[in-house]
């Protein structure tokens, strides 16, 4: 009698993203409620431009402490909401952050210099010369007017990413003035101890997230593990893979399909953090990265010389199996984008389908362990070449290739434009979202 193998067991019911979104959702929620409490608490002003100003200001501080903590890299909401998500969150709250702080300014002034019968030009002057505080809040909201040009999507594209990351950085002091504004002249503030106690609550957990996820936890993992270059590999002309060892590994919390922020402590390259991802799951002896050279400093990174120092910010991402809901997979891989597929593959149970969607098979980078890996899982694998036009994922074709495809997760790793490509493909075929799981790289604060 032939015993059949029972089937890998079904992924969790409960999605972790829908826990931390949801999570975010209600204590912003409960926030929002008790800044209403304490505002209705500490009584209203005598004209109306100035209550809704006020009541701006108020939520303009709760949005701004939110601001910092998804951006602070907490590893609780990383894994499970993913750093690419937690950014796109931070641009639109931004945006909304910098029209609040507007209204807070434009309604404050309008009802003072009402209340005192001269021009709003005239009254934001002597506000700012004769009330403390005020002048600080003015530079702060200068600092997230800057902020706001260069952090749009024309202004983006036309920047270093270093020189966009130093003009973000002033946001932090931006955060500093504006909490010395609300110590000194908000009324809400200092209306009674438990509002007090509430608003240093709020800034302490926020700017506590933001010490412990930007500085904390990168120092303390480096020194623990003090990672350094064992082995630089060439994989072709183009793509070389860096081999990184380090005293207990076994220790870091890293999963096959997340990435580092690397800096490789040279002279030349210190200052620069890049992200890119596990190219093997992690074993606890050593990590791996594949790079192709997609600019000077990737292509630099072939002449790192083994025993450089390496520091490492991460594990980050949410694009690993916690976040399966099948038990079978569908994995596509475009160009160097295979890299965290062939982690997944070392991680992911249940029958897999890999898919790798390259120009020409020169470059299939890493095929040949994609080949064998796949073989040990029993694993199907499609080698897909060809240029972009016609599009060889097309419905059509993706659905012969795998005629089960929406019962199946799918995770996607590629170039921007055959992603796009993809989801529309996926959204075609019935793929549910919340079997669709992809990381776009992206950085913030």
């Amino acid at each position: 009698m032939t015993t059949v193998p029972s089937p890998p067991a079904p992924p969790t019911a409960i999605r972790p993203r829908v826990v931390a979104r949801t999570g975010l959702y209600a204590v912003l929620a409960a926030n929002a409620a008790v800044v209403a409490f304490f505002f209705a608490q500490a009584g209203f002003a005598s004209n109306a431009p100035i209550v809704i100003g006020r009541l701006f200001g108020l939520y303009g501080a709760l949005v701004m402490a939110f601001q910092l903590v998804l951006v602070a890299r907490l590893p609780w909401l990383d894994r499970r909401i993913g750093m690419d998500r937690l950014t796109s969150w931070h641009r639109w709250t931004g945006f909304a952050l910098l029209w609040t702080l507007l209204a807070h300014a434009v309604f404050i002034t309008l009802g003072y210099a009402d209340g005192a019968g001269v021009g709003p030009v005239g009254e934001l002057v002597d506000l700012a010369e004769t009330t403390e505080g005020v002048l600080r809040a003015i530079v702060a909201l200068g600092i997230v007017l800057a902020v706001g040009a260069v952090s749009a999507r024309y202004a983006r594209r036309r920047l270093a990413y270093e020189t966009w990351h130093f003009i973000h950085l002033y946001t932090y002091v931006a955060v500093v003035l504006a909490f010395t504004h609300q110590v000194a002249v908000g009324t809400t503030f200092t209306s009674s101890g438990a509002a007090t106690a509430y608003w240093y609550g709020v800034w302490a957990v926020a700017l506590g997230a933001v010490v412990l996820g930007r500085v904390v936890l990168p120092v303390w993992r480096n020194t623990r593990h003090r990672f350094r270059v064992s082995a630089v590999v060439p994989e072709s002309g183009t793509v070389v893979s860096i081999h990184i060892t380090g005293r207990d590994l076994d220790k870091l919390p890293a999963r096959a399909g997340q990435f580092f922020l690397w800096r490789f402590v040279t002279r030349d390259r210190w200052w620069q953090a890049n992200p890119f991802s596990l190219s093997a799951a992690p074993d606890g002896r050593g990590l791996r990265l594949t790079v192709k050279a997609a600019g000077a400093g990737s292509a630099a990174l072939r002449h790192v010389r083994p025993g450089t120092r390496v520091f490492a910010e991460g594990p980050y991402g949410a694009f690993t199996a916690m976040h399966r809901t099948r038990t079978e997979s569908l994995l596509i891989a475009g160009g160097v984008g295979v890299t965290p597929i062939r982690a997944l593959l070392e991680d992911l149970e249940g029958h897999a389908v890999v898919i790798h969607r390259v120009a020409g098979e020169r470059d299939a980078v890493l095929h040949d362990e994609l080949r064998e890996l796949a073989e040990a899982k029993g694993a199907e694998l499609h080698l897909v070449t060809g240029p972009p036009v016609p599009d060889r994922l097309a419905p059509r074709e993706l659905a012969r290739l795998v005629p089960d495809i929406a019962e199946r997760d799918v995770f996607l790793c590629g170039p921007p434009p055959m992603m796009n490509a993809v989801l529309r493909t996926l959204g075609d075929l019935g793929v549910p979202r919340r079997q669709i799981h992809f990381e776009r790289f992206s950085l913030a604060g």
